[in-house]
């Protein structure tokens, strides 16, 4: 009998480190991750080793409350390159050729709409980079900070799943629980990055997309249930770290991309 135990009590031990630790270096598929586009022939030059990351979006301006979070979202993008091997320019380089340009061709974003003219953006573009060949530049890279809405399910554990991620509901206000009515259909504003490269020729390499967080939180104050927007927005690391990961792969490899079946 001593010895069944104490064999009992091994297969437990093993059985718990197994799903502690076993399962949890092996990425959970998740299909909601962004098709990415790669010119896979021009990555494999393997000449893509100096970049600088671009103050302005590629695509529209972000909200007003996400841009608050571009340069720390940069930054830590920035270090996520330079530990992948690449020299990253500092980024006011870019932006002093780009307000110079801007004096010659006008600002690309029309304050009134916040579209984006393509062609001035272009010409500003063509002269940021004659600007910057003699540094030793090899690709721009675009860090766009997109919202989208999403939804967290109506299980157990309400999760939500975006661009690769999957996120659960914070609470802010008193208390610390949610209405029984709640209703978890309602859409929660999200936070996801854009990553786009472009090499010196203005030639798009890479185009993906990584979810960082939802910047709702459930507003524990109200009786019928809502949404309100978070006091810290994107301020968890581990989160910001993944959706790094998933918005430069296969740019760069990781073991933890969650499309692999």
């Amino acid at each position: 009998m001593r010895r069944f135990n104490h064999l009992s009590r091994y297969l437990v031990t093993a059985g718990l480190a197994f799903l502690l630790f076993g399962c949890s270096s092996t990425p959970t598929y998740n299909a909601t991750v962004y098709p990415y586009e790669i010119n896979q022939a021009r990555v494999d030059q393997d000449d893509i080793k100096t970049v600088v990351i671009a103050h302005v979006n590629l695509g529209l301006p972000s909200r007003n409350y996400l841009n608050k979070e571009a340069p720390r979202i940069d930054a830590a993008v920035g270090a996520y390159l330079e530990e992948n091997g690449f020299t990253v320019l500092p980024q006011r380089d870019f932006e002093q050729h780009w307000n110079i340009a801007v004096r010659a061709y006008g600002n690309p974003v029309d304050p009134t709409s916040g579209k984006v003219n393509m062609k001035t953006f272009s010409q500003i573009m063509t002269s940021v980079r004659d600007e910057m060949r003699d540094t030793g530049l090899d690709a721009f890279v675009f860090t766009d900070l997109v919202e989208l809405q999403t939804a967290f399910s109506g299980g157990l554990q309400h999760l939500a799943r975006w661009d690769g991620v999957t996120r659960k509901p914070t609470l802010q206000g008193p208390g610390d629980g949610v209405n029984a009515n709640f209703d978890w259909g309602l859409p929660v504003d999200a936070a996801s990055l854009q990553i786009n490269i472009y090499d010196m020729e203005l030639k798009r390499v890479f185009s993906s997309r990584g979810g960082l967080d939802a910047t709702e939180a459930i507003d524990s104050r109200s009786s019928s249930g809502r949404y309100i927007r978070r006091r810290e927005i994107l301020e968890n690391e581990k989160n910001l770290r993944e959706g790094i990961e998933i918005a430069f792969y296969p740019f760069i490899e990781t073991e933890s991309w969650p499309g692999k079946r």
